[in-house]
């Protein structure tokens, strides 16, 4: 099942011409921009709109997508149309049980000719950055991520090194009832702004995949509709969204609902709240304001913390209960309008 859009039908504006390097942007800029990268991953990924634009809400808000479903509906294609969109700097991991953590980092390797050791650059040095099959990888080279998804910098041999920007990790995962899956970690899971469910295509979207798809690759149609410099910079521009008292006080009161309840052994983190206010930034910035509502933080609320609530339940569907608890907060919580 696809999860609910963070601002279903709200991206409609006419792309603006490239900006200028180094000049700032509008919200009605990023609005337009945000709209073109959208109108450029629906080509290659039909009849998923809500699912990319949380991918965008994700970029935007300088965060990182995790994409569970089965094999073979679109999980990849839709991380790699998002890299090809914005012309960044793409590198893919092939999560394997035989992974280890420098192949991700990169390692320090002895030059003869200099007696040196110099760097080389793992594949995290990327702008847009996809993990295939993340959970097939084990808990040890799982966490080769941590550093890199928070702080935006890995650290070899004992020397910190800072990773391009914009940064994003896209990582696909498979259901954990798969056979030869391990369960990503709780503080793995935290780093991740947002999960989705890609879900079966609609028959009509299929039927067009088939018609459009059987004899070329999609990707190979995309033309990159922004740069990563116009992607920082739509960053800047959301970071800058005014957010009063009373919207950041509705977030804490919210994470501390989902703290106290009864059925939940993990509640939404300090993390969590934070980069649910990010979400509801961008959301604002894509409807065209310069300033946060409460219906921004309701709608990114269940998209953002679903995947972060731990449950007393062995049930499979432990999310969606999760969800639930989340749609009980918005209920239970007034708004301070």
């Amino acid at each position: 099942m696809s999860e609910p859009s963070p601002r279903a039908g709200a991206m409609h504006a006419v792309p603006n011409p490239a900006q200028a390097p180094g000049a700032s942007w509008s919200v009605a800029d990023v609005q337009a921009r945000a709209t073109a990268i959208g109108d450029c991953v629906e080509r290659v990924i039909a009849g998923k709109r809500d699912v990319i634009d949380t991918a965008i809400t994700c970029l935007l808000s300088d965060g990182h997508l995790l994409i569970e479903d089965v094999p073979g509906v679109g999980k990849t294609k839709l991380a790699q149309a998002i890299a090809a969109a914005i012309d960044g700097e793409v590198r893919r991991i092939q999560f394997t049980p035989d992974l280890l953590p420098s192949d991700l980092t990169g390692v320090s390797v002895f030059n003869q000719r200099t007696s040196t050791f110099e760097f080389s650059p793992g594949p995290l040095f990327g702008n847009v950055v996809i993990g295939d099959e993340i959970n097939r990888a084990s808990p040890k080279t799982q966490s080769a991520l941590l550093e890199a998804m928070a702080e935006r910098q890995v650290t070899v041999d004992g020397q910190t090194r800072t990773l391009p920007r914009p940064f994003m990790v896209v990582a696909t995962q498979n259901p954990i009832e798969m056979e030869g899956t391990f369960a990503l970690p709780e503080a793995q899971r935290d780093r991740f702004m947002a999960q989705v469910e890609m879900g079966y295509p609609a028959p009509e979207a299929e039927a067009l995949m088939l018609d459009r798809h059987a004899a070329l690759d999609p990707l190979d149609t995309v033309s990159p509709v922004a740069t990563v410099d116009d992607v920082q910079a739509m960053i800047d521009t959301v970071l800058a969204a005014h957010v009063s008292g009373a919207i950041r006080e509705y977030v804490v009161t919210l994470a501390a609902f989902t703290r106290e309840h009864r059925q939940v052994r993990l509640g939404a983190s300090p993390r969590a709240a934070l980069q649910l206010l990010r979400a509801a930034m961008v959301s604002a910035t894509l409807d065209g304001r310069a300033y946060v509502t409460p219906d921004d933080v309701r709608r990114l609320a269940p998209v953002v913390w679903s995947h972060r609530l731990l449950v007393d339940s062995s049930d499979y569907q432990s999310r969606h209960i999760a969800g639930e608890i989340i749609v009980e907060a918005l209920a239970s919580i007034p708004l301070r309008r």
